[in-house]
């Protein structure tokens, strides 16, 4: 599902990823990541895909909601367990959108 984001300007949290075998509870984690996450201020959506790479793009209002996500206990002790048990690698990028459009039939 495409997320419906708010007129720019507002920001683009990239997360892609490379993931070790198996699931390892990866996806209840994910899961809950994703239920909080809603709960943050300032969050606006999220898209994903994954096949061999992994892409998450959240959407934030600002560069605070942001600070305050990375911040979060929660989300801190799950991306410690992404580095010791579910990534092989990932790389996370900050980007300002300052341009939308859309297309839907």
């Amino acid at each position: 599902m495409i997320a419906n984001t708010p007129k720019p300007p507002y920001y683009a949290v990239i997360f892609t990823s490379t993931r070790t075998d198996g699931d390892n509870d990866y996806s209840l984690a994910a899961d809950r990541m994703l239920e909080l996450a809603k709960q943050q201020q300032g969050f606006l959506g999220v898209e994903s895909a994954r096949n061999e790479v992994g892409i998450t793009v959240s959407y934030w209002r600002d560069l605070e909601s942001i600070k305050e996500w990375k911040n979060n206990a929660e989300h801190s002790a799950v991306r410690e367990k992404g580095r010791s048990d579910w990534y092989k690698q990932f790389k996370t990028r900050i980007a300002k959108v300052e341009r939308d459009y859309e297309f839907e039939k």
